[in-house]
C-alpha cells in the first residue's frame, strides 16, 4: 500500500531568530514553514534560536501549518538541535548537506529515541533530505531509500553549485538536479525543487517559468525563501482549470470505455490509456487536496 506523504507545494523558510519574519509567517500562505537553525543563524546566535525554536513553532504553526526545522549538518550542533527540536509541534526536519544513507539513518534512531522518551508516535518527524554536494550526489537512490522517516528530496542549488565550482545556474544545474527526481520517485518520496536558484527571487515573472518547468519535470513542490515566491509555488505546483476539466473528462471517457469491454478511449483526438488514466486520477487527487487545504485556511 502506497503511504500517503505530506502536500508541500511550498516550504518557506523563516530565520528563527528575526521577529519581524516570524511574526507574519503564518500569513504568506505555504504549506509549511521551515525555521531555520543553520545558514540564515550566526554561530554566536545558535544557542539562543536553538532554545526558543519550541516557541516559535508555536507561534507561526497556530494556524494549523506544517512546521518543519532546518538543523545544522555538524553533530556537535546537531544533536543539541534534534534534542530541541522533536517534539508534535515540529512534523518535519530538513536535514542539510546529508552526506550519504547512514547520515540519515543516525539521525533516524535519534528520532526514535527521542519520540520515544517524549511519548509520541514513533515515526511522527518526516525528513526532507538535501543533496549539496559532489559526493552526495552519487549517493543520492541511497540517500533517498535510506529511512522510512524521508518523505522528500532535494538538491541545494547554491551549496551544490559551489561544490562544483560551477554557478547557480540552469545552465550547469539542468544536468543534476533530473536524476533528484528519478530518485525520489524510486524511493516513492517528494522529488523537491527546480532548476535554478532560490535565492534569486527578484524577477517573479524568470521564478515562475523555472517552476512551471520544474512541475513540467516532475517536481511535487520547493522550498523557498521569499514570500513573494510563496503565492507562485501554490499556483504552478496545482493543476490549473483546463488540467482539471480534461482530468474528469478522461476518467468519464474510461469509465464508458471499460462498460463497452473497451481498454483504450479518444479524448480531444487522442487515445487514452491506463498511464492516461492514472495521471488524470492523479490530478483531480492534487485538486482535492489544495480543497481541503483552503478549507482549513478558511476556518
Amino acid at each position: 500500500m502506497q503511504r500517503q506523504l505530506p502536500f508541500w507545494r511550498s516550504m518557506m523558510y523563516v530565520p528563527g531568530n528575526v521577529e519581524r519574519f516570524i511574526e507574519k509567517a503564518h500569513t504568506r500562505g505555504a504549506d509549511a514553514l521551515i525555521i531555520d537553525l543553520e545558514d540564515s543563524v550566526l554561530p554566536a546566535d545558535k544557542p539562543a534560536t536553538r532554545a526558543a525554536v519550541q516557541q516559535v513553532a508555536e507561534r507561526i504553526g497556530r494556524t494549523g501549518l506544517d512546521i518543519a526545522v532546518r538543523i545544522n549538518r555538524p553533530w556537535r550542533l546537531a544533536v543539541p538541535d534534534l534534542e530541541a527540536v522533536i517534539s508534535p509541534r515540529i512534523r518535519a526536519l530538513a536535514l542539510p548537506k546529508v552526506a550519504d544513507a547512514s547520515h540519515v539513518r543516525a539521525i533516524a534512531e535519534i528520532c526514535d529515541e527521542l519520540e520515544a522518551e517524549r511519548g509520541m508516535v514513533n515515526g511522527h518527524t518526516v525528513f526532507v533530505a538535501m543533496v549539496e554536494t559532489a559526493d552526495a550526489f552519487f549517493e543520492l537512490r541511497e540517500i533517498a531509500k535510506a529511512s522510512r522517516r524521508v518523505v522528500g528530496l532535494t538538491l541545494g542549488s547554491e551549496d551544490f553549485a559551489l561544490s562544483l565550482g560551477m554557478l547557480a545556474e540552469p545552465e550547469g544545474l539542468h544536468t543534476f538536479t533530473l536524476p533528484t527526481v528519478a530518485a525520489a520517485r524510486a524511493a516513492g518520496i517528494l522529488p523537491m525543487g527546480f532548476v535554478g536558484s532560490i535565492a534569486q527571487f527578484g524577477d517573479r515573472e524568470a521564478f515562475r517559468g523555472m517552476i512551471r518547468q520544474a512541475r513540467r519535470l516532475g517536481f511535487e513542490g520547493a522550498m523557498c525563501i521569499h514570500p513573494d515566491q510563496v503565492a507562485i509555488l501554490n499556483q504552478e505546483f496545482a493543476p490549473s482549470e483546463a488540467e482539471v476539466r480534461h482530468a474528469e473528462k478522461v476518467i468519464v471517457a474510461d469509465r464508458e470505455a471499460r462498460a463497452q469491454g473497451r481498454g483504450s478511449f479518444t479524448v480531444d483526438g487522442k487515445m487514452g490509456d491506463i498511464p492516461i488514466v492514472v495521471r488524470a486520477e492523479q490530478t483531480l487527487a492534487k485538486r482535492d487536496r489544495i480543497a481541503k487545504l483552503q478549507a482549513k485556511a478558511g476556518g
